[in-house]
């Protein structure tokens, strides 16, 4: 006979109630969660630079538009100038920090990074982009802004074929962002293996 007082593992003073403490400690073993703030701040900086990010790619895409079909070697040099500027002090940054906070918000919230095939797909093309600006980009934006640096008819006529990747470039990223904006918005698929995996195994926690 239980005595009076007695308890089961479980809420303490309360027989035969399990402690909720202990079904979230083992439903949440592993799993990273941001506070409610925390989570308002990376999700307000997220959106901060993906936008700052978006508005430079359009700023880009102008600058080689401009550049590309102008006859004036001096608008020209400016462009690919502010191009080359733009790029290294800018783009790579927010790039790099919007892959960051990205990952932080997945992490930290109820989505997972590979939980869910919109999340999967989103890393993966903001990823690409990424690299694709750190280094094809930057390539050829140097290498426009070195051309237009030499003097004389150099200037006029030696970015050649760099001039149009760097339409075509900027083009490519802005159907990049909004894919990602549109899958950040429907988030279309449902769960990957791996988070049906991980929803089975939290049901059974519960059991």
């Amino acid at each position: 006979m239980q005595t009076v007082g007695a308890t089961r593992p479980g809420v303490p003073g309360v027989p035969g109630v399990p402690d909720g403490r202990a079904r979230r400690g083992r439903r949440g073993r592993g799993a990273l969660r941001l506070s409610p703030r925390l989570r308002k701040l990376v999700l307000t900086v997220h959106v901060i630079v993906s936008v700052g990010w978006l508005g430079l790619d359009l700023g880009l895409l102008a600058f080689g538009i401009t550049g590309l079909t102008t006859g004036d070697p001096e608008t020209r040099r400016a462009v690919y100038l502010a191009a080359d500027l733009a790029v290294g002090v800018a783009v790579i940054p927010i790039s790099l920090a919007t892959l960051v906070s990205g990952v932080v918000l997945s992490i930290g919230t109820r989505w997972g990074l590979f939980r869910y095939w919109w999340v999967v797909v989103k890393l993966v093309l903001t990823t690409g982009a990424t690299i694709a600006t750190a280094f094809a980009l930057r390539s050829s934006v140097g290498e426009a802004a070195a051309a237009v640096r030499a003097p004389g008819d150099a200037a006029a006529t030696g970015v050649g074929d760099v001039a149009a990747s760097l339409v075509a470039a900027p083009t490519v990223a802005l159907v990049i962002y909004t894919t990602a904006t549109v899958l950040s918005v429907f988030k279309p698929w449902g769960p990957t293996p791996y988070g049906r995996r991980q929803a089975r195994e939290r049901r059974g926690n519960r059991l």
